[in-house]
């Protein structure tokens, strides 16, 4: 019977800030300031930080948005659809973060695609101006 009991119950497994750090390459400051944005909210052992599985799982994706340039404010967005499964509306917000911030990366690239061909221009120009300089050196 405490075999049946012990899988209906949730994983228990906790995480020390050392060992999120670790695994996500982040730093503590960063975890108690997501912990501080409410993001995180980590259990307190005496004065020590305990992270469940949960709070693992939303690292994970709150550095996924970072890496991808997410607001803090859009990565709360995101992380209350996930706590609210199922809800289409919510499901709805996060793909329309997720595609506002496709359409601003593109424009980025646009505007640094632009950036390379003008100074690809200007290189060139002073290439033929001065053959005699070399790649970045004088001559």
């Amino acid at each position: 019977m405490s075999t049946l009991l012990n899988l209906r119950r949730p994983p228990y497994r906790t995480y020390s800030i050392t060992q999120l750090c670790r695994e996500f390459g982040a730093t503590p400051r960063a975890l108690r300031f997501y912990e501080e944005q409410g993001l995180l909210s980590p259990a307190r052992r005496e004065t020590a930080r305990v992270y469940s599985y949960k709070d693992r799982a939303r690292l994970q994706l709150i550095l996924r948005g970072r890496r991808v340039g997410l607001s803090i404010a859009e990565i709360r967005d995101i992380l209350d659809t996930y706590d609210e499964e199922g809800a289409p509306a919510q499901d709805a917000e996060a793909l329309r973060i997720h595609r506002r911030r496709i359409e601003q990366l593109q424009a980025q690239r646009q505007h640094v695609d632009e950036a390379i061909a003008e100074l690809t221009g200007a290189c060139e120009a002073l290439q033929r101006k001065y053959p005699e300089l070399k790649d970045g050196g004088t001559a």
